[in-house]
């Protein structure tokens, strides 16, 4: 047995809707699963979202006071009138600026944009920026990506005569700020087709508002934060992100293109993990550690030099934040395990002096992904008495509803259900510890506190082939809603095994069956190798793709986990250093049987206090092994013993090691011919001396010593001899017994079997010896359960 790591979660399949739908679309029956799991479930709606039929981008004046937008801003450009954008400082807020700049410089706006520094003002609008803007004669500030919380900040913008247009995606509060205009998906009365635009979204409404028609050139940059913000990549969002990908791969923009090169990112090759791995990554990071400036004029920049200068400097930036992230990642590790421990915490609450403010939501991404809690770190300032924290969150533990039960303890606050943000005075730290603590204890149960791994389908190997990989990549740009496709396959054959990489540290299998095979690559899962056994029945989940070498094109799936259902048969019994033993066996769940006591001195030093020792069958009966690994370090005193081990247990795994120091498999067995000529040889000889003659008898036979003492020994038991001071000589009128009835015969002939069936077996043989008892164990089990 083999545990996977995380709960697998696959989706149940309506088969007859999957057959009916690639019987009419004419796809592989693995595509039309797919898009019945993912609720596209006829013909119209596949097609809709498959080959994008009648998709279009919604009406932007469906979305609430759009109308008093255009209003407002076309006022601006007819008058000359200054217009400040005000943006974030990630990857949405940098693309949902951009964008909001080159529409507005298009149309021939008087506008700038201001973005505030993470550490110096905090996230989104505030006073003092709002009353800098006043001064600099701004009579109307629109937010991107930020504001629907700034209730303060929009009083104070009616106070100084700004109007305020708030453009936004997060979630709303109870209380809406009293801005000019909001520009939301999600507001309570909102008609808009389509909630879950990121902020970069809701700015190109607004771009397509003011333009009248869809600004196509615009896509490659809203597809940034479209993806980078982990919005739902359905609908709009869907249409946003592969039409941006489709424009990127033919992209002008030159810092983009500046920024993919000094990557070494072929444009041909982009993708949306391009834009999740490489671009979001870096222009988020200037905005973690510094201005986010940067960032903007590396999308607006329309000189080759310039775009190279800022690629560069935004590339160094990045390796600097991932250094930071490492670094406070493993103190925030150490905090947990040392003063937040799990098994006490639902919810984990740290927080650090120092720790960088930017790259804190990174770290409890990293927190989440090692302890599967929801998580929340913060940065102390301890000269302003404030803490300033990111969250992530799980399935389950809803971020946003359950802080906004602490809103009185938390003045700034905002974010989603899975993420979110905050400041709060640090001495009520420990009460919002408490309290979310409190609200996971009622809403978690242990088993929500398991990784969990959606897959989206069960399928055979004889299902896998090129051109179904091929076409499933049709449901591509994945993300958030439509994630990567992960596949199950159960119990499948394992064809070859073998660990690769530097240090061994990834694992290759070949997984087959009658029809086919499939290679396998898991990264980072090179320790598995010595966990499954070669002719264990393997379980995999993992991503599907296609491997191109040598000008050779086959499918291949990247494995994210494996399990093994049923126990497992490891033979070390080659195995000659026994140091070995600790490196190869899992110290956890793990029995050491000794049946041996003369052999405990040699085992003792790797199994230490889990050394079972197993006598006879009274012990043996006793001994709790069930659901546990075991290591038969020697061998049975019979095969009862062993029996009575198993009988009614089930162990996960049997390691088989069956050390013997002088086996006696590979000396002489005399058979009945060898008894009948030593019987005649004595009849005719009559008393023969054994300790002057014996060696040379066994020479003349060809046997050995010990042979003619071991028939010896079996006449005498039998009473067909008698023995007196090594004499031998034939007893008379000794009626017919069997060889068996002697017992040094039974325990030799017991000896050459036992050895034999555990000892010196093939892997099958043995593997087949403990199904059967095994088998009938598990047959019992559920028969009296």
């Amino acid at each position: 047995m083999l545990k996977s790591k995380t709960r697998w979660v696959v989706k149940e399949t309506d088969r007859l809707k999957a057959e009916e739908l690639a019987v009419a679309m004419k796809i592989a029956p693995l595509t039309a699963a797919l898009l019945v799991n993912r609720g596209f479930d006829t013909v119209e709606t596949a097609r809709y979202f498959l080959f994008e039929e009648n998709l279009s981008f919604h009406d932007p004046f469906q979305l609430k006071d759009m109308d008093k937008l255009v209003s407002r801003v076309n006022q601006a450009i007819e008058n000359q009138e200054p217009i400040q954008i005000f943006g974030d400082y990630d990857a949405d807020g940098v693309s949902s600026t951009t964008v909001m700049m080159k529409v507005l410089q298009e149309l021939g706006a008087n506008v700038d944009y201001y973005i505030p520094n993470r550490f110096t003002e905090g996230y989104g609008p505030n006073e003092a920026a709002f009353r800098k803007a006043a001064e600099r004669g701004i009579g109307l500030i629109i937010t991107v990506d930020t504001g629907i919380s700034a209730l303060h900040e929009a009083d104070v913008a009616k106070e100084l005569g700004i109007d305020l247009i708030i453009t936004d995606h997060h979630e709303p509060g109870p209380v809406l700020p009293d801005a000019f205009a909001i520009i939301h998906p999600k507001l309570e009365d909102s008609i808009y087709p389509f909630r879950d635009l990121a902020g970069v979204g809701v700015a190109f409404k607004v771009a397509h508002a003011l333009c009248g028609f869809v600004p196509e050139e615009l896509l490659e940059i809203a597809a940034i934060g479209t993806i980078a913000d982990l919005v739902s990549l359905t609908d709009e969002n869907r249409l946003i992100a592969k039409k941006g990908i489709e424009q990127m791969k033919r992209s002008e923009n030159m810092g983009l293109r500046a920024l993919l090169s000094l990557t070494k990112t072929e444009l041909s090759t982009v993708s949306e993990e391009t834009i999740g791995f490489i671009i979001g990554p870096r222009i988020n990071a200037v905005g973690r550690l510094g201005g986010a400036d940067p960032a903007v004029r590396l999308l607006m920049t329309e000189d080759r030099e310039e775009a190279v200068m800022l690629a560069e400097e935004i590339d160094a930036v990045n390796k600097e934040r991932q250094a930071l992230v490492a670094t406070i990642t493993e103190e925030a590790i150490y905090e947990v395990e040392n003063h937040y421990p799990v098994k006490d915490n639902h919810v984990l609450v740290i927080g650090k002096e120092g720790w960088n403010a930017g790259v804190i939501g990174i770290v409890a991404s990293r927190l989440v992904e090692k302890f599967y809690r929801p998580t929340i770190v913060l940065s102390f300032d301890k000269e302003k008495g404030l803490a300033k924290g990111s969250a992530r969150s799980i399935q389950g533990f809803d971020l946003f509803k359950n802080l906004s039960t602490c809103r009185e303890i938390l003045p700034h606050f905002g974010g989603h259900p899975m993420a979110a943000g905050m400041t709060l005075k640090l001495e009520d730290v420990e009460q919002l510890r408490q309290s979310l603590n409190t609200l996971a204890a009622d809403q978690l149960s242990e088993t929500d506190l398991v990784p969990i791994t959606n897959v989206d389908l069960e399928i055979s190997l004889g299902e896998i082939s090129l051109d179904s990989i091929l076409e499933m990549a049709k449901l591509a740009p994945y993300g958030v809603d439509n994630p990567k496709p992960k596949v199950l396959i159960k119990e499948a054959q394992i064809s070859t095994m073998r660990r690769i990489g530097a240090n061994n540290k990834h694992l290759k299998v070949t997984l087959a069956s009658e029809e086919t095979s499939l290679d396998g690559i898991g990264f980072s899962l090179g320790e598995l190798h010595e966990e499954i056994s070669p002719i264990s029945s393997l379980s995999v989940i993992g991503e599907l793709s296609i491997n191109e070498w040598n000008n050779r094109r086959k499918p291949q799936i990247f494995l994210q986990d494996l399990a093994v259902e049923s126990w497992q048969l490891f033979d070390i019994r080659g195995l000659r250093r026994h140091e070995k033993l600790s490196d190869m066996i899992p110290a956890e769940e793990t029995s050491w049987i000794l049946f041996d006591d003369r052999t405990e001195d040699l085992f003792r030093p790797y199994c230490q206090d889990r050394l079972i020792k197993v006598s006879d069958e009274e012990v043996a009966v006793k001994a709790n092994i069930h659901n546990k690994n075991i290591v038969l370090l020697d061998l049975p005193p019979s095969l009862d013993v062993l029996e009575k081990l198993l009988a009614g247990k089930q162990p996960a795994r049997v390691y088989a090691h069956f050390y013997k120091k002088d086996s006696d498999f590979f000396s002489t067995m005399p058979t009945r011919e060898h008894f009948k000529w030593f019987y005649a040889f004595l009849a005719k000889k009559g008393a023969f001396d054994l300790n002057r003659h014996g060696e040379d008898l066994a020479k003349y036979r060809g046997w050995t010593k010990e042979t003619v003492d071991f028939m010896s020994q079996v006449f005498f038991e039998l009473e067909f001899v008698k023995i007196n001071n090594g004499f031998i000589s034939l007893e008379t009128n000794v009626p017919k017994r069997d060889l068996s009835e002697s017992k040094t015969y039974q325990k030799k002939q017991d000896t050459f079997t036992l050895e034999n069936d555990l000892l010196y077996s093939s892997f099958e043989q043995l593997k087949n010896w403990f199904d059967k008892i095994i088998q009938e164990s598990v047959q019992f089990e559920e028969a009296i359960s």
